[in-house]
């Protein structure tokens, strides 16, 4: 399944995206479940598995599109994870992932607009892999972490270079509001069991930027949600954002920065592509 979750009019709500449109399983179930997170929480996932068939409610050009979770309780991103990544920053594989935090209020669905902040013009693309939590992870094995996974999306993970470099911790360069992309919906982990079979390209304008499979990871999926399990426990909705192959625009010489205007595309073969324009903070 392809599980969404949108704004229509001046209600959010989620569904289940088919190949004719949007089915509107918050509006089916009545506003028993708010959210694609509630219904995670809830163990409930059979609710929307039995509408699979229904006709759809509305179709795409109905709706906005909101973060796959929008109201993700932790969001934990990993940093120098892709060896081709880790080699053109001039870094050393890590000992241990290098972990940090995006808010939920960072990042926008897919289609809507990425903000180039004010402060800054070294505004950076980073497409990488989200995955999902399905259900409460803690002290698990690497061997048994998916599991745990309720599937997978594409994450943009918008950096604003010079202010991820004020100081060694990355909060404010990556946390800037709207900064990020997050969509355009969650492939169920039962359509694809294995992560390291998807590859990822990120086009900026149409050129490829990065080109990578996932199985370049330095650490894997299980390897981070074993790790991150270990010192939080992880909840269903629970985001992890698994790191970005090389080709950053920081790493090229010249510099490569999105600017208002550009059209940014997170494409994960078998999950699918997130789009985003690019906006001025004015």
């Amino acid at each position: 399944m392809r599980l969404i979750s949108f704004k229509r009019g001046d209600r959010e709500s989620f569904g289940i995206m088919s190949t004719s449109g949007i089915i509107d399983a918050g509006l089916r179930l009545k506003g028993k479940f708010t959210s694609l997170r509630h219904i995670l929480l809830a163990g409930k996932m059979d609710l929307l598995r039995d509408m699979g068939d229904l006709e759809p409610d509305c179709s795409e050009l109905d709706v906005h599109f909101l973060p796959v979770i929008p109201d993700a309780s932790k969001i934990i991103c990993v940093g120098s994870n892709y060896m081709a990544h880790i080699k053109e920053m001039g870094r050393h594989p890590p000992e241990y992932p290098v972990l940090f935090t995006r808010f939920a209020d960072s990042a926008v669905g897919h289609k809507e607009p990425m903000i180039l902040p004010r402060e800054s013009s070294r505004f950076d693309y980073e497409g990488e892999l989200a995955v999902i939590i399905g259900k409460r992870a803690r002290r698990i094995t690497a061997n048994d972490a998916l599991n745990y996974v309720a599937g997978y999306s594409c994450y943009n993970d918008g950096s604003v270079r010079d202010f991820q470099r004020h100081t060694h911790q990355f909060t404010p360069g990556k946390n800037f509001y709207h900064s990020g992309g997050f969509g355009p919906w969650l492939l169920t982990s039962d359509e694809q069991s294995d992560p390291n079979l998807f590859h990822l390209q990120t086009r900026l304008n149409g050129q490829i930027m990065q080109d990578a499979p996932v199985n370049d990871l330095c650490f894997s999926v299980p390897q981070l949600i074993e790790y991150c399990s270990l010192w939080t426990p992880l909840e269903p909705g629970d985001v992890i954002v698994s790191g970005t192959p090389g080709g950053v625009g920081a790493a090229r010489k010249p510099p490569v920065w999105m600017k208002a205007g550009d059209v940014i595309e997170v494409d994960i073969d078998g999950v699918g592509t997130l789009t985003n324009p690019i906006i001025s903070d004015i």
